[in-house]
């Protein structure tokens, strides 16, 4: 189903033209853009270095918050591992700390088996949420081709998908897989990151499948399903006796209209998950830098936390 039903025939908003009248404080607001503090607490200083381990192995140096927080500030700057790695050594230097430096060796490493801590909503209460999936490119010999020769061959993609919270924007669960992979197939896995109950789940016409349903029911039975029929949709056998969700948005649509509908339903808040997408690709980038599904999943968690 179409986001704008009958765009064409609707009369066009010009768009808005803003002025600035606090300049003051704008000029402030865009000066501490490019303001870098960077401090590391006394509980960050005792945890820095890896617990003593009681099962047979070796001995890891750094615990799983120093790892995290070195692959964070290269996601941050956009750095391969070894600048990374003279990143963290700089940093360390400039605050006066005697805290031993992860090697590009070790990030590379651990990056494989590091157990990010799971996302914490900062608001309370039900959560409403959105999910989308969009495309991320993996670097390679692909991009050098292009640039080199101005060619390309038929490059290979991951497949992002995103869990938002609809109130504060934050990203509440998040999925890397590969492109063969249906959206309907990863919300079961996506709901498995989220511990607070959920009121509602909206996505677009792609969810609109009975494992989606299926999964939603047996996480939170309570939940309202805000996903568009798709148009060769049609009643359940038991829309008479006891309709499903499904069944009223398709009455709704047939009686009152799709744009009726999704205004009725809050459908049109979906846009605030293609929001937090976008964000997504502006700061961190549309590309992977890892290579294996390990690393991916680790670098997209890290480059997900709040």
């Amino acid at each position: 189903m179409r986001f704008k039903y009958h765009a064409e025939h609707r009369h066009h908003i010009p768009k808005p033209r803003y002025r600035v009248t606090n300049w003051a404080e704008y000029d402030a607001a865009l000066r501490r853009r490019g303001s870098l503090t960077v401090w590391f607490t006394d509980e960050a200083v005792t945890a820095w270095r890896a617990e003593p381990r009681t099962t047979p192995g070796g001995q890891p140096r750094y615990s799983v918050m120093a790892i995290a927080t070195a692959l964070t500030m290269g996601m941050v700057f956009g750095l391969a591992l070894r600048q990374t790695e003279g990143l963290i050594d700089s940093v360390i230097k400039l605050l006066g700390l005697n805290l031993a430096v992860p090697d590009h060796s070790t990030l590379s490493r651990r990056s494989k088996t590091l157990e990010v801590p799971s996302f914490r909503r900062a608001g309370t209460g039900p959560l409403h949420l959105l999910v989308d999936s969009t495309g991320l490119k993996l670097g390679g010999a692909g991009e050098w081709l292009v640039e080199k020769h101005g060619t390309s061959r038929r490059r290979s993609w991951r497949k992002l998908h995103i869990g938002d919270d609809t109130v504060s924007g934050e990203i509440v669960a998040v999925e890397v897989t590969k492109k063969e992979i249906d959206d309907g197939a990863v919300v079961d896995t996506l709901l498995d990151q989220i511990a607070d109950p959920i009121a509602s789940f909206t996505a677009d016409g792609d969810y609109d499948q009975d494992r989606v349903y299926q999964a939603i029911t047996e996480h939170h039975p309570d939940a309202a399903v805000i996903v568009p029929p798709r148009a060769t949709a049609v009643l359940s056998a038991s829309a008479e006796t006891a309709p499903t969700q499904r069944d009223q948005h398709l009455r709704m649509i047939v009686e009152r209209g799709c744009m009726a509908w999704q205004k009725a339903s809050g459908y049109n808040l979906r846009a605030k998950v293609e929001a937090t997408i976008g964000r997504y690709k502006r700061v961190i980038g549309d590309a992977l830098r890892s290579r294996t599904g390990q690393t991916e999943a680790t670098e997209v968690a890290i480059a997900a936390m709040p």
